[in-house]
């Protein structure tokens, strides 16, 4: 079968969700010809405007708008010893499908790390004597200062239209935002979200254990708001059908409702849909590619020729495209060469639920990231050194989605049936948790590679995927279950249930955790390290940049779209103005 030629771009985009369309959008802009390919359908919200998305079974149940194992599977195993297999089902992470991505479907907590998280490595190194933290662990410093990449946060919460309560503007902390985080050169763009009952009840408690409770930052509008590229975002109205859904109020930021609006109106802009870049084609002497293959929606292969490659999919992807084509040494842990698949992280999750019979919380009335926080429990923060590991945990109570399948029920309520309905009837609205989403650090033997057993449809190999929780992670989980608990006493519910690691549990693939998934092409100053510079730019193939959450080198508590927005802003400014100028490597290696 011949292969398709189209007509040469100056960028070709693999992938459009957050990272493809805020690349597109800023590099079009620069006047450059920009080609987006979507290996999933296009998702405009015509097609989901209401009712549509209010359907619990088909977006919560049965994931309407995330990918499924046979489009991307990966292949799972505990550690190097063992074969791994494929999944057949999605269960720990959501992957999206279509323009859009997992930025579609997200909560929206849309959080900062903080200096310390940026420099992880230093702060290790002088906090932490010799022989406390695991010998295998690896972790390493974001290359960025906190000035250097602050703006980068400001104009994407700008962009998404950002709910809050500022705590640290120009280095004054101020009353009801978090004293913990970096100092801003700007304040919010929109004020908090309204509290549901359950997060004013939490901070309340966590407020007076000393705690310094703050709304969660929501990338929804809680006013409404005109964004830096002209797309409007309209006030939330609390409709509870946010986590898991495309918003039908258009009140939730995403690729849709702050970016492709405007990018579509763009004549030096185009994108395809059902487009599977298989492969980025490099031209002979492995330092520049040319363009990318791919198959269109008919089954035939195309090759798109293109100055500069963008692979902006989700992590998983963007590891094992560039994988598949050659561009960086692939990661080996027994020598500890390469850069390719080190250092992916993941991150856990737990937490209490409280049921108290004389509340109602009305959990229907909610916006996807409606709840209170606190940073205290983090690098840092407090004490863990003497504690014997590293990290933290954002200490939360949050409201997603008020939808009833899922709902949480008192410990020997029935999972199905009439005694189900009965429990549903008698609690439903009548429970609140209070959750932990944590650090997860990276480790010489937790690493992402190609399968040597299982293809997929073209016959080219599968992401494998060797992980496991470890010592630090189960002993961070085990103190934070203390904490949690020493509020939900305070509290004094009429009863609770708990879920948090054990310090002899393993990962399950099958059970939803979060979509965070980081690592894999890392960003750093060292290219024996990692895969990318600052600017996110491929070392070895300069003519290649790679933005998304393959650039962290560890998982912070912070949720990671904050950062990956920030990176490839960041990114498209090095690129409109040198790289576009002086083509070549932006930092010498």
């Amino acid at each position: 079968m011949s292969v398709i030629e189209k007509k040469e771009v100056d960028v070709v985009v693999c992938g459009l969700g957050w990272t493809g369309s805020l690349m597109s959008i800023e590099l079009a802009m620069a006047g450059l010809t920009v080609r987006a390919l979507e290996k999933g359908p296009d998702r405009s919200y015509k097609e989901m405007s209401y009712p549509k998305p209010a359907d619990q079974y088909a977006y919560d149940v049965r994931n309407k708008v995330m990918a499924t194992p046979a489009q991307s599977a990966v292949t799972f195993r505990y550690n190097s010893k063992e074969v791994a297999v494929p999944t057949r089902k999605w269960g720990a992470f959501l992957p999206g499908s279509g323009v859009g991505g997992s930025g579609l479907h997200w909560t929206a907590v849309l959080l900062r790390p903080t200096p310390t998280d940026l420099k992880l490595k230093t702060y290790a190194d002088e906090a932490y004597k010799p022989g406390i933290l695991q010998e295998n662990m690896r972790i390493y410093d974001f290359p960025y200062e906190w000035d250097e990449i602050e703006p980068y946060y400001t104009k994407f919460e700008k962009i998404c239209g950002l709910s809050g309560n500022t705590g640290n503007l120009k280095g004054e902390i101020l009353e009801g935002g978090d004293p913990f985080e970096g100092p801003r050169s700007e304040p919010y763009p929109l004020p908090a979200l309204d509290d549901t009952l359950n997060s004013s009840m939490f901070a309340k408690t966590a407020r007076k254990m000393g705690y310094h409770p703050f709304p969660n930052p929501a990338a929804i509008a809680s006013r409404s708001w005109t964004n830096p590229y002209g797309n409007q975002i309209a006030p939330c109205n609390y409709c509870g059908f946010c986590s898991r859904y495309p918003c039908l109020n258009y009140s939730k930021a995403s690729p849709q409702s702050a970016v492709m609006d405007s990018l579509k109106q763009m004549d030096n802009f185009s994108y395809e849909v059902n487009a599977e870049v298989i492969k980025v084609l490099l031209h002979d002497d492995k330092k520049t590619a040319k363009g990318v293959l791919y198959v269109d929606e008919n089954g035939d292969e195309c090759f798109q020729p293109a100055k500069i490659v963008v692979i902006s999919g989700f992590q998983l992807y963007n590891v094992r495209l560039m994988l598949l084509s050659g561009i960086g040494q692939p990661y080996d842990p027994v020598t500890e060469t390469g850069t390719v698949g080190r250092n992916y992280a993941f991150l856990s999750h737990g937490g209490t639920r409280l049921f108290f019979k004389d509340k109602n919380f009305n959990p229907f009335a909610t916006a996807g990231a409606s709840g209170q926080m606190f940073n205290d429990i983090s690098p840092g923060n407090y004490d863990a050194p003497s504690l014997g590991f590293i990290g933290g945990a954002k200490i939360h109570s949050s409201q997603a989605s008020g939808a009833p399948i899922g709902t949480g029920l008192p410990a020997g309520t029935p999972k199905w049936g009439m005694g189900w309905k009965e429990g549903m009837e008698e609690w439903y609205g009548h429970s609140m948790k209070l959750s932990i989403t944590t650090t997860c650090m990276s480790y010489r033997d937790v690493y992402l590679d190609l399968d040597p057993n299982y293809t997929d449809k073209y016959g080219l190999p599968l992401l494998r995927m060797t992980f496991n929780w470890q010592k630090n992670e189960l002993k961070l989980q085990q103190y934070l279950k203390k904490v949690v608990n020493n509020i939900a006493d305070e509290m004094k519910p009429d009863s609770r249930t708990q879920g948090y690691l054990s310090m002899d549990d393993n990962f399950d693939i099958t059970e939803y955790v979060s979509t965070h998934n980081v690592g894999g092409a890392v960003a750093g100053d060292d290219p024996k390290t990692s895969a990318l510079n600052k600017y996110l730019q491929s070392w070895d193939v300069h003519n290649v940049f790679v933005p998304g959450g393959n650039a962290f080198p560890q998982n912070f508590q912070a949720n990671p779209t904050n950062t990956i927005g920030a990176m490839t802003l960041l990114s498209a400014q090095a690129i409109k103005d040198h790289y576009i100028q002086n083509p070549g490597p932006l930092v010498q290696a």
